[in-house]
């Protein structure tokens, strides 16, 4: 029963994607070719819809058993609607805001899904957040949907993104015998492949913010839903597994902050823009962030089956992978390079 619903999810996906191209043309939902932009003609987006029935008319058969049920799929109607509307009439960054805190809302005072403590390593007791607890999980899913938001701006590589981190959850969820978060997971993956065979390069429609939002906000509560009130060192898993959205975003923040610009201004220094500012071709770019996406999922769950110590050395270890590739790519800017010019000062002592 499962397996024919993923394929049905599958399949459905294939079949409505050409449909939903149609609706965006009709509808104006639309991406015009501008400066920032890396696709010299029209393209109908709003894609994220053909994901979005596919996944629901999975989730009507399966119907998983869950408290959390019913919040999730409101909270996932007032993101869809969102996403929808801004793929038409491009809302303003206020009122995106605004509705994705609303979706978050739903699913933490109604579905009660928060974070309420996490146990400190070494057996240093729990941290309880208290009143603090709903704010950090809105923060969480408001910043993991807007994170996927924030690297769809190549053929395929949200939803590719995505996918390769809904198998890392689901996966996560498999071994830990979580049957609710496994079966939303795999739904969801299969319907993002179906459309991903449309919007791998040379891509046939965008998924839009209908599609990117999406998925942001249900990879945000599934990772909460397999790791809320664990360890410390357990709670970072889903942060390793979501890597590349993750990094993208804080250092986006960090050079905006640095170029004091508004936080919500786009701009052209992304991972992906800086790949092809290297001289990566648009598909080896995207090929690329896929397989640094899949090493974090990896580690992710190498991270999981190792000891605090062991889990604190891999850490250690990513933080300073990931300086070196922020550096190397200049994702904050061609002249942050402090790793980088202390290794090779290093090397120019030994030389000398």
């Amino acid at each position: 029963m499962f397996i024919m619903t993923l394929i049905l999810c599958f399949i459905s996906s294939i079949l409505i994607t050409p449909f939903v191209k149609k609706l965006a043309f009709k509808v104006g939902a639309t991406d015009q070719p501008n400066q920032r932009k890396v696709h010299a003609k029209v393209m109908p987006r709003m894609g994220g819809l053909a994901i979005y029935i596919s996944f629901i008319s999975g989730l009507l058969i399966m119907n998983p058993d869950s408290p959390y049920h019913l919040a999730i799929v409101v909270g996932s109607i007032i993101i869809v609607l969102t996403g929808i509307l801004d793929d038409i009439f491009e809302l303003k960054a206020r009122v995106k805001l605004i509705n994705q805190i609303a979706a978050a809302l739903v699913v933490v005072l109604w579905g009660g899904i928060d974070v309420d403590f996490i146990n400190l390593p070494f057996g240093r007791g729990e941290l309880e957040f208290g009143v603090w607890s709903v704010p950090i999980t809105i923060l969480w899913i408001v910043g993991i949907t807007n994170a996927i938001n924030l690297i769809d701006g190549l053929d395929g590589l949200a939803a590719g993104v995505s996918s390769i981190a809904l198998i890392s959850i689901s996966g996560m969820a498999i071994v830990m015998g979580d049957v609710y978060v496994m079966t939303i997971g795999f739904l969801l993956l299969a319907s993002t492949l179906g459309f991903l065979i449309f919007n791998f390069h040379p891509a046939k429609i965008f998924m839009g913010d209908t599609g990117a939002l999406f998925l942001g906000y249900m990879i945000a509560v599934l990772s909460l839903l397999g790791f809320k009130n664990v360890t410390f060192i357990s709670f970072i898993i889903p942060v390793i597994m979501l890597g590349v959205p993750m990094t993208d975003t804080v250092f986006a923040i960090v050079r905006r902050l640095v170029k004091r610009t508004p936080l919500a201004a786009p701009d052209k220094s992304h991972l992906h823009h800086c790949l092809l500012n290297l001289g990566f071709t648009h598909r080896q770019t995207v090929l690329l962030i896929y397989a640094i996406s899949a090493m974090f999922g990896l580690t992710g769950f190498i991270f999981s089956f190792t000891t605090v110590w062991g889990s604190l050395l891999i850490l250690f270890i990513i933080i300073i992978a990931i300086e070196l590739i922020v550096e190397s790519v200049g994702l904050v800017s061609k002249d942050y390079k402090p790793l980088l010019n202390m290794m090779r000062g290093i090397k120019y002592e030994k030389n000398r």
